[in-house]
């Protein structure tokens, strides 16, 4: 995440962007043209297959760049963002981003996200194969709640645009398996549930879930 000034800056280079929900925000294999700055909404990173498979990458919310490694050394896209929710996003065209990141020396600034998502997706693909599935559900819930309200109150937190099969994809496992672990999170009275809508009743509750294996 860029501070608090830098993204005020942005807005003056920026055009502001409305993305209806399910719509493809970037797309894989794009040239890198423009990155976007995500101010409102979730969206999900996936990476496209040739036999049509598809790799669960990352979630995103307000404050996070998106496009930015493209818009940097020059290759074609290879992963695609997807809004979960209705998004808004600063569209910013990649000359002038890169201009704006060496006039403000914030070169360093966004090595050091770039080291953080590294070292975020190797402790995702780690905890695949470590943790039992609640523990990761609870995980990925946590940070989705995260995402939604960093602005926000950490109470109740609705999340709303999910399938159960984009969870699957997120906790690497199969979408029997996400109802089987949500059943006992509404058990527990950690969340609630509903068509493509998970409400987070108790927060404390879910982190006691993400740090133990029950």
């Amino acid at each position: 995440m860029l501070s608090d000034e830098a993204w005020r800056e942005l807005k003056d280079l920026g055009v502001p962007r409305v993305f209806r929900e399910r719509s493809v925000m970037l797309r894989q294999g794009s040239a890198g043209t423009h990155l976007l700055a995500l101010t409102d909404g979730l969206a999900k990173v996936v990476h496209r297959e040739p036999d049509g498979d598809v790799t669960w990458l990352a979630f995103r919310g307000p404050g996070d760049l998106l496009g930015e490694v493209s818009v940097f050394n020059g290759t074609p896209r290879t992963a695609e963002v997807v809004a979960l929710t209705p998004c808004t996003a600063l569209v910013l065209e990649a000359e002038r981003f890169r201009r704006f990141v060496e006039q403000r020396g914030l070169v360093m600034e966004l090595m050091r996200q770039a080291l953080s998502r590294l070292r975020e997706s190797d402790r995702h693909r780690t905890e695949l194969v470590t943790l039992p599935l609640i523990v990761r559900l609870a995980r990925t819930l946590l940070r989705l709640a995260e995402l939604q309200a960093r602005e926000a109150d950490m109470d109740v937190i609705r999340l709303a645009g999910l399938s159960q099969e984009e969870i699957a994809q997120a906790t690497g496992v199969t979408r029997n398996a996400v109802m089987t672990g949500l059943h006992r999170l509404r058990e527990s009275g950690a969340v609630e549930t509903a068509r493509k809508v998970i409400v987070i009743t108790d927060v404390q509750a879910l982190r006691d879930w993400a740090t133990t294996s029950r």
